[in-house]
């Protein structure tokens, strides 16, 4: 008589378990945002001097607003292009690459739409509002997560690879 358990297929094993995502607190978002800060000065203050010459200096000190359309192309378009193509094809700006954490879709855990990325970048302006208020929530928060994350559903997690 045969074994009926030897020719019955072995259970596959159990899928293994994602690994569990660590959230990025404030102070460490703080420093990439400050290294990223850094990166875009250097970029963007001689670009501007090389194009308007010492007095965009006067001009940028006495507040006097947007220089012309180079100003506005350099302060603006340029750091919100750069800042979502980083996000999409790194997950990460190079502050954040920087501490070793990435942006990732907080239900999935995996690389967020562009459409979520855009979101998220334009929701800065809520988190700016009262007060920086939506940034400093990231340290209250247990998942970390400023309003612009909250609004825009991801997280900032440590980059295990």
């Amino acid at each position: 008589m045969e074994n009926s358990s030897s020719s019955s297929p072995e259970p596959a094993p159990p899928p293994a378990a994602a690994p569990a995502l660590e959230y990025v607190g404030f102070w460490k978002r703080f420093i990439a945002f400050l290294i990223d800060v850094f990166i875009l000065t250097v970029i963007m203050v001689p670009l501007l001097l090389a194009i308007y010459g010492r007095s965009y200096l006067r001009l940028a000190h006495e507040g006097g607003g947007i220089a012309g359309v180079w100003d506005f192309l350099i302060q603006y378009v340029l750091p919100t292009i750069a800042v979502i193509v980083f996000w999409r094809y790194r997950g990460a700006t190079p502050g954040k690459m920087a501490i070793s954490a990435r942006i990732v879709d907080a239900k999935t855990g995996r690389t967020p739409s562009t459409g979520k990325l855009i979101v998220r970048y334009f929701a800065y302006l809520v988190s700016m509002l009262p007060l920086f208020l939506g940034f400093v929530w990231i340290g209250i928060d247990r998942r970390k997560q400023g309003f612009h994350d909250k609004i825009a559903g991801t997280l900032v997690v440590y980059d295990n690879d």
